[in-house]
């Protein structure tokens, strides 16, 4: 193991100064912190976790709550927590990963025992339990998600309102008249989740002012349940040639189940997706989607956190603006008899 006083030695300067570099309590001239951070990296030294958050009164580890919820896409909150994770380490922190459903227990355990010196809050419902922890302690946070009041909070999010209403702008210029959404799991709404509660929201306000029918029907996913599902909609509104489905786990069954039926995609009925990238252009018809920038949403959060950390960031919600691909799977609605 490479020493403290390796690097001093190394770098022709005292322990205390290369102690000053790694904390930053002391301003240190450009040419020496150049010279310590070289050696640094040259001998491989890596200071000690303990004796390091003891001399700073950090601990450079950053907690990042993500409930795993069956009822949720896991592969898309992962792939935000990998960016998070990418990114705390290019700016020196860690990552403890929280992923039981503790709510406010957790928060607690997290600001009241120095585990972490900030939080990430990811699968943020409107009324989160949460918040009212974050809004009264001095730990840094950022929610990955929009709560209903953000007020003295740090918030990144896709505009998921923006994006329903997107997805509707898109299928009433071709045409359609009477659109279906295929929703998440009800057990998503039961807890207004921002990001299906903000969807669903836009999609409703912006069918409204373009003059569309417009019918909700939470999904569980799975074929079973998406058959289900369909045979409601097309019960309730046979006329229906427009789906936006924001469900994963939704996508394959429903185009599987519409060829089943006899009803071409696009000719009959059109499709748009709120999903991944990788979803959208793996499915078998090509989704015209609006993707969820994930890593973007990891790495700006990220980049809030930190600037909280060193005492420049402050409260603010920056929301993403949605971007609408067309592909393979919208057309113009078919003629009615």
């Amino acid at each position: 193991m490479v020493t403290l006083a390796e690097v001093a030695q190394h770098a022709g300067v005292s322990a205390s100064t290369v102690s000053y570099v790694l904390s930053g309590k002391r301003s240190i001239s450009t040419t020496t912190r150049q010279r310590v951070e070289e050696s640094i990296r040259k001998l491989g030294y890596h200071p000690n976790a303990g004796a390091r958050a003891l001399a700073s009164s950090r601990s450079n580890i950053i907690a990042l709550m993500i409930p795993l919820r069956t009822d949720m896409y896991v592969p898309v909150m992962m792939e935000i927590a990998i960016a998070v994770a990418a990114g705390a380490r290019t700016h020196g922190y860690d990552i403890l990963l929280l992923t039981d459903e503790e709510g406010p227990h957790a928060v607690r355990r997290v600001t009241g025992s120095g585990l972490a010196d900030a939080m990430i809050l990811m699968d943020v419902e409107l009324d989160d339990e949460r918040l009212p922890l974050l809004r009264d302690t001095d730990q840094p946070s950022v929610l990955i998600g929009l709560p209903a009041d953000t007020k003295g909070l740090t918030c990144v999010d896709l505009d998921f309102r923006a994006t329903g209403a997107l997805c509707v702008e898109h299928l009433a210029q071709l045409g359609h008249r009477d659109v279906a959404v295929i929703g998440e799991a009800a057990a998503v709404y039961e807890r207004h989740t921002g990001f299906a509660e903000r969807t669903l929201d836009g999609l409703r306000s912006h069918a409204r002012e373009l003059g569309l029918r417009l019918l909700h029907r939470p999904c569980d996913g799975g074929y079973d349940a998406m058959a289900a599902t369909l045979a409601r909609v097309f019960d309730e509104r046979p006329d229906t040639t427009g789906f936006v489905v924001q469900n994963e786990s939704a996508v394959e069954p429903l185009l599987a189940l519409l060829r089943q039926q006899g009803r071409a995609v696009p000719e009959d009925v059109s499709v748009v997706a709120v999903c991944p990238e990788q979803v959208a252009t793996q499915a078998s018809v090509r989704l015209t989607s609006v993707a969820v920038p994930a890593q973007e949403m990891g790495r700006r959060a990220v980049e809030q956190l930190v600037a909280k950390l060193d005492g420049r960031g402050s409260d603010e919600v920056v929301l993403l603006a949605p971007e609408l691909t067309v592909r393979a799977s919208t057309g113009p609605a078919p003629a009615r008899p």
